[in-house]
């Protein structure tokens, strides 16, 4: 298998879910109150588990701070996540979709961390640009 055919890896999986929990953010126009509230809870699921799933980036040296405080911001989003979900079914529709945009800007501010410490250790193994 190429990596082009390769599976989502974990790391991807977070990414690929909050794209389509972005979608979610708004009941569809033919769709009652009740499914999007399950299409949201379902999306939920999918976030905790690709934040559970993440593997710890083993970083040595300089990034080891920077990943360890990746990782800690974690639990937190991890409780939001299962806070949400249980609340997702009888929350009023506004409360429930600004703290989904909320969740949805946190969760794209942790991917982006993760984003740039593959970067930083790619380019630390390349030598850098000197």
């Amino acid at each position: 298998m190429t990596t082009s055919e390769s599976v989502p890896t974990a790391d991807t999986a977070l990414a690929e879910t909050l794209r389509a929990l972005r979608c979610d953010l708004e009941p569809r126009s033919s769709e009652d109150d009740g499914a999007w509230r399950w299409r949201v809870r379902r999306r939920l699921a999918g976030v905790r588990d690709a934040l559970q799933a993440e593997a710890q980036m083993s970083s040595e040296g300089w990034l080891a701070a920077r990943s360890e405080a990746r990782h800690r911001e974690r639990e937190p989003l991890l409780r939001r996540v299962a806070g949400l979900g249980d609340r997702a079914l009888d929350a009023p529709a506004g409360e429930l979709r600004t703290a989904l945009v909320r969740l949805a800007g946190d969760l794209d501010h942790h991917d982006q961390r993760r984003r740039d410490l593959a970067y930083d250790a790619v380019e630390m193994e390349l030598g850098g640009s000197e």
